[in-house]
């Protein structure tokens, strides 16, 4: 047998035997362990901060001068860049 012939048939017990384990893959049914995921119910907290900045963002102008979307957005900046209050808060009243 020449070098053609056995690689050629090489070529074609290869590709029997990927076709096969892609037919055996595909036809076993997914029975493994659950994941924790799947487990667990999911848990969604509201955010009360979250109604109130979708609100002051809907505000146009209006929500620039408005008090409570200045606390808002003071109370977003420190949860989000975890820092505490600071003497140039922007909740603290203004100094004339």
């Amino acid at each position: 047998m020449d070098g053609k012939t056995l690689a050629r048939i090489g070529a074609v017990v290869f590709v029997a035997l990927a076709v096969t384990a892609t037919a055996i893959d595909m036809n076993r049914s997914d029975t493994g362990p659950e994941t924790a995921t799947e487990k667990l119910p999911s848990i969604v907290r509201h955010d009360p901060l979250d109604d109130q900045l979708a609100r002051c963002s809907q505000a146009d102008e209006a929500g620039a001068r408005d008090p409570g979307c200045l606390k808002a957005w003071a109370d977003n900046r420190r949860r989000f860049l975890g820092t505490a209050p600071g003497p140039f808060s922007s909740d603290r009243p203004e100094v004339r």
